[in-house]
């Protein structure tokens, strides 16, 4: 029987392009929760690679920028054929993220028997998206749960935790923004229980900058109706 305190079956995977400013401070305060952090360095050209390693994270690298998608795949497809991990939890490189909350889902997982724990924003009232974005946001998640028959209150949410059997059906071919719609699809289309859980999005200076802009979230929008 796993302790519920212990983390060790659990590896953080962080999408990395461009994030030597933070990406140091990110791994360093992940680290104090989870043993196993992996970064996938898409092609930075400013050392976030060396940063992370630094810090304590097991990097691989993409030669050239693919898109978070492709990194978000390259992480799956490591921590599957290189451990034994029994969760996989995507988390965001630019500090928005609470790793109290990725904690706090993979208990979620194991207690409840998930194989899915989406975050949410939209579950209490630590995260203030503003009015406009937050209007963008509920219209995506209407536009998804409408294609994949969910009933999520945060549909573009990067913090998740998988479970093994259900990142082995992941298969992300959407490079881009489109991805974080492609896999809440796939990720519905397994039939595997899931929940949600509330999460805390920091809006900094430095995410808001780095794509959590109102035009990022209406480009999101864009995508989905699109695709």
């Amino acid at each position: 029987m796993t302790d519920p305190g212990d983390l060790s079956d659990a590896w953080l995977v962080i999408p990395t392009y461009n994030e030597a400013s933070i990406i140091g401070a990110v791994v360093a305060e992940a680290r104090e929760r989870f043993a196993h952090v992996l970064c996938v360095d898409d092609g930075s050209t400013d050392g976030s690679a060396e940063r992370a390693r630094l810090a304590g994270a097991v990097v691989v690298r993409h030669p050239v920028n693919l898109g978070q998608g492709a990194a978000l795949q390259t992480g799956f497809e490591y921590v599957l054929g290189q451990t034994d991990a029994r969760y996989l939890v995507t988390f965001d490189a630019d500090g928005q993220h609470d790793v109290l909350d990725a904690e706090a889902m993979v208990r979620l997982a194991r207690e409840r028997g998930v194989a899915i724990v989406f975050g949410s924003r939209f579950l209490d009232e630590r995260t203030r998206p503003g009015w406009a974005r937050r209007a963008v946001l509920k219209t995506a998640v209407w536009v998804t749960n409408q294609s994949t028959g969910l009933a999520l209150t945060d549909a573009h949410n990067g913090l998740r935790v998988i479970r093994r059997d259900a990142a082995e059906r992941i298969n992300l071919r959407q490079n881009r923004m489109a991805h974080a719609s492609e896999i809440v699809t796939q990720l519905g289309r397994t039939g595997l229980p899931w929940v949600e859980h509330p999460v805390h999005i920091r809006y900094t200076v430095y995410s808001r900058a780095k794509g959590q802009s109102l035009l990022n979230s209406v480009n999101i929008l864009v995508d989905l109706l699109v695709n």
